[in-house]
């Protein structure tokens, strides 16, 4: 199978200058214990709320004139399709999103607003009914992982997290990114591994939906039904498996994955809005959480970056977990 290389990479993110944020390197001093020091990369700041629009806006910018034309179906839990429905509106693209009846209403009312037709349908029929949509209407399929040029715009947190580490005279030992369909650990891992080969690349996703782990360690795709993997708070993180493209470059660039627990991720949206003013969703916050909680997992010393890939949370969730 064809695997990024830093040129797909570097291309996405002459795309996306002027459209998406090159978010800071934001110290942690709260969370450095002596050995090690955390680094936090705020994708919540986004002006979409999370990583996803790099992915999206790279997707649809490399679309034909015909396929524009067409437009554009895509199945998301939300961040996707949010991101989608603005790359879209840029791009002048008609954006459908077929979401699950589940999926947060803050991020299902974002992509309205952002002008996309929003199809809500039972979580086991979301490929179902997103396949049927692009058969009846001729629309392209944008999945939310599954795709190169997808993969290559998440990857530019990838070699942003290179260039800003560089321009500090520091070296990155671990990276910790989030896992869900695979997409964004994939294109970080293949930036990263291209031009720091010894950096540790680890996911992290939660225990109630750890398909990834089971798949990495197995050596091939699991995947863990929609009863299952629904139960964690982590709306984000509810794929049944990783997608085909971001396993091979899972098994080619990442070391390891971990998992966390549900308390452990609602204590860190907490402790990362109380202590570092970081408004970050359940499944934004995972990787923070691994580095808080799972240090045994982890290399025990050195610079560690974590990804904070999203902060579309409804605000009664964020009050209750704050009050925690």
């Amino acid at each position: 199978m064809t695997l990024l290389d830093l040129d797909d990479i570097q291309n996405a993110a002459r795309r996306l200058k002027n459209v998406t944020l090159r978010t800071p390197l934001l110290p942690a001093p709260w969370a450095d214990d002596g050995s090690r020091t955390l680094l936090l990369k705020p994708e919540n700041l986004q002006v979409t709320g999370s990583f996803k629009l790099r992915g999206a806006y790279n997707r649809l910018a490399t679309l034909s004139a015909e396929e524009r034309e067409r437009g554009v179906v895509a199945q998301s839990s939300g961040n996707h399709g949010k991101a989608l429905a603005y790359a879209g509106r840029l791009l002048g693209v008609e954006i459908t999103v077929v979401v699950p009846g589940t999926a947060a209403r803050v991020k299902v009312d974002a992509i309205r607003r952002h002008g996309a037709i929003v199809r809500e349908v039972p979580p086991a029929e979301l490929a179902e009914v997103t396949r049927a949509l692009a058969a009846e209407y001729g629309y392209v399929v944008v999945p939310p992982f599954d795709d190169l040029s997808i993969i290559a715009g998440q990857g530019t947190v990838g070699l942003e997290i290179f260039e800003q580490t560089a321009q500090m005279d520091r070296v990155p030992q671990t990276v910790l990114v989030p896992v869900s369909g695979g997409g964004l650990i994939s294109g970080v891992a293949a930036a990263l591994k291209h031009l720091l080969p010894d950096v540790r690349v680890v996911g992290v996703e939660p225990e109630l939906a750890a398909d990834a782990r089971e798949s990495f360690h197995s050596g091939h795709r699991v995947s863990w039904p929609a009863e299952l993997t629904g139960r964690t708070i982590a709306d984000g993180m509810r794929s049944s498996s990783v997608g085909t493209i971001p396993f091979a470059h899972i098994r080619a660039f990442v070391d390891d994955i971990v998992t966390v627990s549900e308390d452990e991720i609602r204590d860190t949206v907490a402790v990362l809005a109380g202590e570092s003013r970081i408004v970050a969703e359940p499944s934004g916050a995972v990787a923070v959480a691994a580095y808080l909680h799972r240090s045994k997992e982890l290399p025990p010393s050195g610079l560690h970056v974590c990804v904070v890939s999203g902060g579309n949370i409804d605000g009664r969730l964020l009050s209750r977990l704050v009050a925690r």
